[in-house]
């Protein structure tokens, strides 16, 4: 039986920290690997990423971003159900579910970037995030 304080709640925001830490090395592996073949120059990212900068360079940062926007309110509840609730089986498997799918979302995006399929993942996620906040909320 999981209780109140249970570490059990946290463990899913580091492998999300985790997820976003290896996605954030891929950055400027890829700029690297782009600007030694010679498909950009640094002043391509003078002002951000300009429309020369390749998708095989855009992407990893795309997807990095996503992992610090929408994850942001995962690691909110998992802390507040942390600090305030009594942590559940139901709290701790949707926090699960929710860094496994956007684990598979990273990897959708970052590999063949099927834009279904990734949005199917996407909204999976959101679904575990929604059953993750209501049961905190219900627990409060």
């Amino acid at each position: 039986m999981i209780t109140s304080n249970s570490p059990a709640i946290l463990y899913p925001l580091f492998a999300l920290a985790g997820l976003t830490a290896i996605v954030q090395l891929l950055i400027p592996v890829a700029r690297v690997r782009a600007a030694l073949h010679g498909k950009l120059v640094v002043e391509d990212f003078k002002y951000g990423e300009s429309l020369a900068v390749p998708s095989s360079v855009s992407i990893p940062n795309r997807n990095y971003m996503n992992l610090l926007e929408f994850p942001l309110l995962a690691y909110v509840v998992c802390l507040m159900a942390y600090v305030a609730a009594s942590v559940t089986p139901l709290m701790v498997g949707s926090a699960w579910a929710f860094v496994a799918l956007r684990a598979l979302h990273s990897a959708i995006h970052l590999s063949y970037n099927h834009v279904a399929h990734r949005a199917l993942v996407f909204g999976a996620s959101n679904v575990a995030l929604v059953v993750l906040w209501t049961q905190v909320g219900l627990h409060l």
